[in-house]
């Protein structure tokens, strides 16, 4: 669905950098200033840091050299490897990286022409249904001459660390990027719908067919630009980010780079007319090093079985860059967690499958008592926020993501800043109801509840009406959140605030309604089907009531 920019705090790109070049100036961005208060909010400032500008730290800068890779980003001093994860993931896609970095030819430096040079740039996030425009100039922290922060593998590259600090003016300073969920910001760069997995719950480290299936789904998704990330989830009590004995980091973010199928080589004529196919997935450390060192790492003799021509076809390398390949089986074996974010296709006209897009906002209130918790709160689930949609059609796949407002940028006013666990529940209603529920249905499907910014559910559901309920876990809390549905055929999604079915028309003489009553026609005989070739009942039963007592 298509939505207007915005551009974040006002600040519109154009027109800054023209007054700059008028001025024969560089921009100094007076609402991200090079001072202690766009660092931290809760350290204490560092010593010896100085706000440079790319100019001052090299000879020739350039926001790419070479074009632009998942290779060129090494984290820095701050604890945001989901964040740096996320852009590796980024870096690999070129549909996504241009929409996220634009025209950024007219952007980055022209030694032929200084005077055209204003020392601002702009980024571009998805946030809240539509793509937000954030303005920085190019001075960045330092320390002893180096950047304090993300940096490229190349000294006179810096599209990374602008990227890094137009994300951190986004969410209020550099220090409120510490400790965060990858699949926040690939949805951020894409405007996709992120869905986690948890590979150590769902038996993929020991059932095979299990295991074919996710790589299937995972060579599928990555071909088709989805970003994807995955984390070996910490074991309690434990440090943040240990390393382990096989080079792989606990509690720390990787991004997938590629997922591929390679054929061995035969070692002697028996295996002539043999055919081994051998699964591996390629993964990057946002530190720029430490690696995985088992099988097929950089330099394991399992190499020798794949062609030199099949090697260089997938890029392997063999230096300590942090981008390393494992097999799926071992990939399966130590990681605990995967995020697919896709960009859902809602073309009219598109190859591929197309989905279309439903989307509505809404807010948890408890004043206006909306705001009544998960089904274990049964005496106020009610009091929610209500939706409803319609599957036309036998059946159809839907796709509901439930997102809150992201509250980030908070922190550092110490009044919030963390996710709330969040959730739905999904039932099916009667096909012509236009009212809230007053008694909790039969569940058809429900999400799980977790503190994510968003959560998923894909379903196959029977053709009928539905009713979608978000909810926070427990009740009385307060947040904004977007409901987003993705189905084959147009859903109709909309929110339901009437608590009650219309008056009737001589409701003067015949009163208000006092007792509804539901009828659901389960089997019927003796009825003639029409002229369908699809042999589909059109056919709408007329109820009369007999007797005026007791009706």
């Amino acid at each position: 669905m298509p939505s207007r920019l915005k551009f974040f705090r006002g600040q519109r790109y154009q027109h800054l950098k023209k007054r700059c070049l008028q001025q024969q100036s560089l921009f100094e961005d007076p609402e991200f200033p090079a001072t202690n208060a766009s660092l931290f909010y809760r350290r204490d400032p560092l010593q010896g840091v100085s706000w440079k500008r790319p100019g001052e730290l090299c000879a020739d800068p350039r926001l790419f050299v070479d074009g632009i890779s998942p290779r060129d980003l090494h984290q820095g001093s701050l604890g945001n490897c989901w964040f740096v994860a996320a852009a590796s993931c980024l870096a690999s896609e070129p549909s996504i990286w241009k929409k996220v970095i634009p025209n950024p030819r007219e952007q980055d430096w022209d030694p032929g022409r200084p005077h055209a040079y204003g020392g601002i740039f702009r980024f571009r996030f998805w946030r809240w249904g539509s793509w937000t425009e954030v303005v920085v100039d190019d001075r960045l922290p330092c320390r002893q001459g180096q950047l304090l922060f993300c940096r490229s593998a190349e000294p006179c590259e810096f599209w990374s660390a602008l990227l890094e600090k137009a994300y951190a003016k986004l969410n209020g300073c550099y220090e409120a990027l510490e400790g965060g969920n990858t699949a926040e910001a690939l949805v951020d760069f894409s405007g996709g719908i992120s869905e986690p997995l948890a590979l150590d719950e769902g038996g993929f480290g020991t059932d095979p067919e299990k295991r074919k299936e996710l790589f299937q789904q995972l060579k599928k998704a990555h071909a088709r630009a989805a970003l994807v990330s995955c984390s070996i989830r910490s074991l309690p009590g434990e440090g943040p980010e240990a390393e382990l004995p096989c080079g792989l980091v606990r509690g720390h973010a990787y991004g997938v780079t590629a997922v591929r199928t390679v054929h061995l080589r035969r070692r002697n004529l028996l295996e002539l007319f043999k055919v081994k196919k051998l699964q591996l997935i390629r993964m990057r450390n946002p530190w720029g090093t430490v690696e995985w060192n088992g099988a097929w790492s950089d330099k394991s003799p399992e190499w020798q079985k794949v062609s030199q021509r099949n090697r260089k076809q997938m890029g392997v390398t063999v230096r300590d860059d942090g981008e390393f390949w494992m097999s799926f089986e071992d990939f399966c074996a130590h990681f605990t967690d995967v995020v697919i974010c896709r960009r859902m296709n809602t073309a009219r006209l598109s190859c591929r499958r197309s989905w279309v897009e439903d989307l509505q906002f809404g807010e948890w209130d408890p004043q206006k008592r909306r705001a009544g918790g998960c089904l274990n709160h049964r005496d106020t689930f009610l009091e929610n926020p209500q939706f409803f949609f319609d599957v036309s059609g036998v059946r159809d796949s839907v796709l509901i993501s439930l997102q809150q407002e992201d509250t980030r940028q908070l922190r550092g006013s110490g009044s919030g800043g963390h996710n709330l666990p969040i959730g739905f529940e999904l039932f099916s209603v009667e096909q012509n109801r236009t009212w809230r529920l007053h008694r909790i249905p039969p569940r058809m499907a429900g999400s799980t509840y977790i503190n994510s910014r968003s959560v998923l559910l894909r379903a196959e559901v029977p053709g009928g009406r539905y009713a979608l309920l978000p909810t926070t876990f427990d009740p009385g809390q307060s947040s904004a959140f977007l409901l987003r549905i993705y189905s084959e055929r147009p859903a109709r999604l909309r929110a339901v605030n009437r608590n009650d079915p219309p008056p009737p028309r001589c409701s003067c003489c015949s009163g208000s309604h006092q007792l509804i009553t539901s009828v659901c026609v389960h089997r019927a005989v003796g009825l003639a089907l029409p002229n369908s070739s699809k042999g589909e009942l059109a056919t709408t039963p007329a109820l009369q009531w007999v007797g005026l007592d007791d009706p």
